[in-house]
C-alpha cells in the first residue's frame, strides 16, 4: 500500500525565489531564463541530492557524446555526483577467440582510461567496472539504493543525448511535484524526458497526444532520461526480490512489453518494473514539446535493443529553440492521467458530499445508466476481481459504494469512483433527512446512502442498478438493460428503470418514504432487505416493479452449485451469498477460468478497447 503522505521535509516553505524569476528576459510573450543561472535553492531542502548514473558497456563514442551533453548542463551551484557503471565484456574462449578476446580487452580498458580523464566540476565522479558481464537489467537494479528520502536518481544509457536544459527543468519538476505537498501524489514515481511515442498496451501503437498539452502523466516507465523518486524505487527493489525469488514472472498480457520479455527474457528490465507498477498503479511524468523536442534523445546506437544504428528518436530541446514557456508547472490537478491503454483516467474521485455526488453521475450522461456497486460485504480480492472483469468487458458506468478504508481509497486513488459513506451520511443527516431507527450504526448509514444513491439517480432520469459485490459477469458483454424494473428474490440485484418524465421522482421524498416504511416494518430494518423495500417504496410512487427469481441473466450459486454447470446455463451474472466462504469462491472462479487477478491482487492483463 503506498504511503499517502509526502517526504517530511515538505513542510518546508515552498517557493521558487522571485529572484530566478526576475532574471528571466523577455522574448516575445513568455519569460525565457536561457542564460540566468540556477537561484532556487530555498525551494529544496539543505539534504537534497541529485545523482546521475550513466549505464555504459563497450561504445565509447555514444558514451562521449553523452557524459560530453551532461557536462554541458547548468547544473548552477548544486553538488551533483557523476556515477558511471562500465558492463564487462561477455566471457569468450582465449583458445580459439583470444583475437576477438584482446579486442575486447582493449575497448574496455579505453573506456576506462576516457572516463577516469574526463573531468567532472560538479560534483565527485563515481566508476563502477564490473568484473564480469551482468546485461543491462542489472546495470539498472543495481545502480542505485536511495540512501534517503531526497535522494534523486537520473538514469542515462551511453547513446542518450540530454539538453543543456534538462537539469534546470527536473530541478523545478522535484520542487513542484514531490515537495510542494499541494502537488504530491504517492502515486508518481518519476519522470521522463523522452518524447512519448508508443501506446504498450495497444501493441506499441503511436501515441497520440494534443499540442496544447504540455505535461501530462502516463503509466509507462520511459528508460531514455528516466528521473526516479526514492520510495517507489525501493518498493520496487523489494517487490522485485520477493518475486524474482518465487520465480513469478513479469507476464501481463496485453502489453508489448510482454512479447519483449518472451523473446529477451532477463537481458531487460522493463516488463519487471511495468508489472509493479500496473499493480501499485503508479504513473510517470512525461513532457509533450512542439515539433517532436525533448530535454533527451536517445541516438539509437546499435546494441542490446537494436541491432543497427537507428538515429535519433527526437529533436533535442535547447535555449536557441525554446519559443515557449519550459519552466512553467502545472498544478497536478490540472494535468491529465493515461494509464496504459492511454485512456485517460481521473484519480481521487471519492464522493463525500451531494455535489459530488451529482458532478461525478454527470460523467455517466452518455449512457443514462449507472450501476452501483455496494462493497460492504465484499472481500478485497473478490471486489478486484470484478473490477478486471469490468474492465474486460469495457464497463465504465460504475460507482462504488463502501465504508470508509485504506481498501476503498486505494480504489478511488487508482481512477475508480467510490462513494465514501459515511461521509454522505453525515451531509444527509445535516440536511435534515428522515433517519431510519436501527440497531447500529452501520446499517443506518447503509440504508440512508443507498437509498440516496438510487433516488439521486432516478431523480435525474438515469436507469439505475444496485448490484452486491459478491458477484462475477459472465460472457463477453455486460447485460443489456432490461425493458421493465425489477428486484431479483434470490441475488441481491435491483433494477430501475428511468421513470417516464412525467412521473416527478424526488430523492427526499423517496429517502424519507423509505425511512418511514422501515421504521414502522422491522423486518426492513436489516440491510439485506434493502432492495424488497427500494422496490415496495417506489411501487407506492406509482414504479411498475418485478419480483423475479428466475431472471434471463442472473443465477445465484451456492458452493456444491458453483461450478461449470453455472456457466453453461446462458446466465450472465452469477451471485453468491456474503456469508459464503471466500477461499471456496476464489477455487471455484479460478477452476473455471473467472479469477482474474494475480497474488499482488491486481488483474493478470491489460485489455485496451477501441474508441
Amino acid at each position: 500500500m503506498v504511503d499517502d503522505s509526502p517526504n517530511p521535509k515538505v513542510h518546508l516553505r515552498f517557493q521558487l525565489l522571485a529572484e530566478f524569476c526576475c532574471c528571466g528576459r523577455r522574448k516575445g510573450n513568455f519569460e525565457q531564463q536561457g542564460e540566468c543561472p540556477l537561484q532556487i535553492h530555498q525551494s529544496l531542502p539543505s539534504n537534497f541530492t541529485f545523482i546521475i548514473k550513466v549505464l555504459a558497456y563497450n561504445r565509447i563514442t555514444s558514451l562521449s557524446r553523452c557524459l560530453q551533453s551532461l557536462a554541458k548542463a547548468d547544473y548552477g551551484q548544486d553538488h551533483v555526483d557523476l556515477h558511471v557503471f562500465i558492463d564487462h565484456f561477455k566471457e569468450l574462449n582465449p583458445e580459439n577467440q583470444s583475437e576477438i578476446l584482446n579486442e575486447r580487452i582493449g575497448e574496455s580498458h579505453k573506456i576506462l582510461e576516457f572516463v577516469e580523464q574526463f573531468s567532472w566540476t560538479f560534483g565527485k565522479k563515481f566508476v563502477h567496472y564490473r568484473t564480469v558481464n551482468v546485461g543491462l537489467q542489472a546495470q539498472w537494479l543495481e545502480a542505485w539504493w536511495p540512501s534517503s528520502d531526497d535522494e534523486f536518481a537520473f538514469v542515462v544509457e551511453d547513446d542518450l543525448e540530454v539538453s543543456p536544459l534538462y537539469y534546470r527543468f527536473l530541478r523545478i519538476l522535484i520542487s513542484t511535484y514531490y515537495y510542494n505537498p499541494v502537488n504530491f501524489s504517492p502515486s508518481i514515481y518519476g519522470a521522463s524526458l523522452q518524447r512519448p511515442r508508443f501506446v504498450a498496451g495497444k501493441h506499441g501503437n503511436k501515441l497520440e497526444l494534443d499540442s496544447e498539452t504540455r505535461l501530462f502523466l502516463y503509466q509507462m516507465v520511459g528508460t531514455w532520461g528516466q528521473l526516479l523518486f526514492p520510495k517507489p524505487w525501493k518498493e520496487f527493489r523489494l517487490w522485485y526480490d520477493t518475486h524474482k525469488a518465487n520465480g513469478i514472472k513479469p507476464i501481463l498480457q496485453g502489453m508489448v512489453t510482454t512479447g519483449w520479455y518472451k523473446k529477451m527474457g532477463e537481458r531487460i528490465w522493463t516488463p519487471w518494473f511495468i508489472k509493479f507498477i500496473q499493480s501499485r498503479g503508479y504513473f510517470n511524468i512525461y513532457t509533450n514539446f512542439p515539433q517532436q523536442r525533448a530535454l533527451s534523445v536517445s541516438h539509437r546506437d546499435a546494441g542490446v535493443n537494436y541491432g543497427r544504428t537507428v538515429g535519433p528518436d527526437s529533436e533535442l530541446l535547447d535555449e536557441t529553440s525554446l519559443d515557449f514557456n519550459l519552466w512553467e508547472m502545472q498544478p497536478l490537478e490540472g494535468l491529465k492521467w493515461y494509464d496504459f491503454c492511454f485512456s485517460e483516467m481521473i484519480p481521487n474521485r471519492v464522493i463525500r458530499s451531494l455535489i459530488e455526488f451529482e458532478s461525478v453521475l454527470s460523467t455517466q450522461s452518455e449512457q443514462r445508466t449507472v450501476l452501483f456497486i455496494t462493497l460492504f460485504k465484499t472481500p478485497e480480492p473478490i471486489a478486484r476481481n470484478l473490477l478486471c472483469h469490468f474492465e474486460r468487458l469495457n464497463v465504465q458506468n460504475y460507482i462504488l459504494v463502501g465504508t470508509r478504508s485504506k481498501f476503498l481509497l486505494d480504489l478511488a486513488r487508482r481512477g475508480h469512483s467510490v462513494v465514501e459513506t459515511e461521509s454522505l451520511f453525515d451531509e444527509l443527516i445535516k440536511l435534515k433527512f428522515k433517519r431510519f431507527e436501527a440497531t447500529n450504526m452501520g446499517s443506518i448509514q447503509e440504508i440512508l446512502v443507498k437509498a440516496y444513491c438510487i433516488g439521486k439517480s432516478l431523480e435525474l432520469g438515469y436507469n439505475s442498478w444496485l448490484i452486491d459485490g459478491n458477484m462475477v459477469p459472465v460472457g463477453e458483454a455486460f447485460p443489456q438493460n432490461p425493458p421493465y424494473s425489477f428486484v431479483d428474490q434470490d441475488a441481491d440485484v435491483l433494477y430501475i428503470r428511468n421513470p417516464p418524465t412525467t412521473m416527478k421522482l424526488r430523492v427526499r421524498q423517496f429517502v424519507d418514504k423509505m425511512a418511514a416504511m422501515a421504521n414502522k416494518n422491522s423486518q426492513f430494518r436489516d440491510t439485506t432487505s434493502f432492495r424488497f423495500l427500494a422496490a415496495k417504496c417506489l411501487e407506492e410512487m406509482g414504479v411498475m416493479i418485478k419480483s423475479v427469481n428466475d431472471m434471463k441473466f442472473v443465477k445465484k450459486v451456492e458452493g456444491s452449485s458453483f461450478n461449470h454447470t453455472a456457466l453453461d446455463s446462458n446466465k450472465q451474472m452469477i451471485f453468491w451469498p456474503p456469508e459464503a466462504n471466500e477461499v471456496t469462491i476464489l477455487k471455484k472462479l479460478d477452476a473455471m477460468g473467472m479469477w482474474a487477478i494475480d497474488s499482488d491482487l491486481s488483474c493478470t492483463a491489460v485489455v485496451c478497447h477501441r474508441l
